[in-house]
């Protein structure tokens, strides 16, 4: 398998361009990842993932961040889903199932094979400016145990891959990863008792993990702002030794200001995968996708095969896209309509999400 194959990269625009196609099929990345600016319409939604398809030897991770509420891409061709913690205030499970069911239908319509949710980070304080504002199923670790595992287990039964994030946890953090590094100072005790249960209890249930850019002075004391993304003792010692995930393992995107300012891109590329990622995400800087592949030459042959082998035996499990329908994807917007009116009311129903980016850059992409 090639080394492209570690790579989750973005794309740039809503339509498949000769020189990004020439340059993906050389390259054979893993998988694509779609934002607001690669959608336009339902049709050209699912040419351009069709065309990603096609040039593809290897069946790639087509994936996006179809979370619910204002972390919704989709939301700009269709309805917007409730948030998580909307559908954790109703108290409804029904409605929580409902809404994997619905995420699920919704992208094997458009052809997306992995859903990069649930987040499983514990809220704090429900207004916090660290980017989870809305995104977090509970205030403890079995509300998000509860919560999450609902909504996973019915995305999964409809086709779709799931992905917790954002690991180890970025509940307790400060500030918004996507402009600077958190530094998180909790003991391992504490983590254990809290951070770490709502993984603890889901991996058996979880297609891949997202690991997250926050320092934790507890798994790397000797490191300085070491990003947990980068992290041997993190990705490798906790998260596959200690609590014996053997699935998918990716960054979240090494794109965002927590590595950006941290680190440099080649120690960005190889300590990800050396540390124990599988998947290497670059989501907006697409001209350095080339340089990426270049850079994991660099990383031992034992670690870039093990790497390659959980990508390969993930793959395994992807299903082919559904037949695309217009008028399918019309049903399901109702029933998205249906079920934001069941969890808010009619009134509150018809406010929206504001996406402005004030909140955090999340919104924007």
């Amino acid at each position: 398998m090639s080394l492209g194959q570690l790579l989750l990269t973005g794309v740039p625009g809503p339509v498949l361009d000769a020189e990004t196609a020439a340059r993906f099929k050389k390259l054979q990345p893993g998988g694509f990842i779609l934002f607001g600016r690669n959608i336009q319409s339902p049709e050209q939604l699912r040419k351009l993932i069709d065309d990603l398809r096609d040039l593809s030897e290897i069946e790639p991770f087509i994936t996006i961040d179809q979370e619910g509420g204002r972390v919704s891409r989709l939301r700009l061709i269709g309805e917007e889903p409730p948030n998580a913690q909307q559908l954790r205030d109703k108290g409804d499970p029904t409605l929580i199932k409902q809404h994997g069911r619905l995420t699920g239908q919704l992208l094997r319509l458009f052809g997306f094979n992995l859903d990069l949710c649930p987040v499983l980070d514990i809220s704090y304080d429900d207004a916090a400016d660290n980017s989870l504002k809305g995104r977090c199923w509970g205030r403890d670790p079995q509300q998000v145990i509860s919560n999450a595992g609902t909504f996973n287990r019915a995305l999964r039964k409809e086709g779709i891959l799931s992905c917790g994030k954002h690991f180890p946890g970025y509940g307790p953090a400060e500030c918004d990863p996507h402009e600077f590094l958190p530094v998180i100072a909790k003991s391992r005790e504490e983590m254990a008792m809290s951070e770490l249960l709502p993984y603890s209890a889901l991996l058996p249930e979880l297609d891949s993990v997202m690991t997250c850019h926050s320092n934790y002075t507890a798994y790397d004391p000797d490191r300085g702002r070491w990003p947990a993304s980068l992290s041997h003792n993190v990705c490798t010692r906790l998260l596959r030794d200690q609590l014996g995930f053997e699935g998918l393992a990716m960054t979240d995107d090494l794109d965002m200001g927590a590595i950006l300012n941290e680190v440099t891109f080649e120690q960005a590329i190889q300590e990800a995968v050396r540390a124990g990622n599988d998947l290497v995400m670059i989501c907006h800087r697409l001209e350095m996708v080339e340089l990426a592949r270049q850079h994991l030459e660099g990383v031992e042959h034992p670690i870039l095969h093990d790497a390659l082998l959980r990508i390969e035996k993930t793959k395994k499990r992807l299903r082919a896209p559904d037949v695309f329908r217009l008028d399918r994807f019309a049903e399901l917007n109702r029933e998205i309509w249906d079920l934001r009116v069941a969890t808010l009311g009619e009134e509150r129903a018809s406010i929206l999400s504001v996406e402005d980016g004030k909140r955090s850059p999340v919104e924007l992409y």
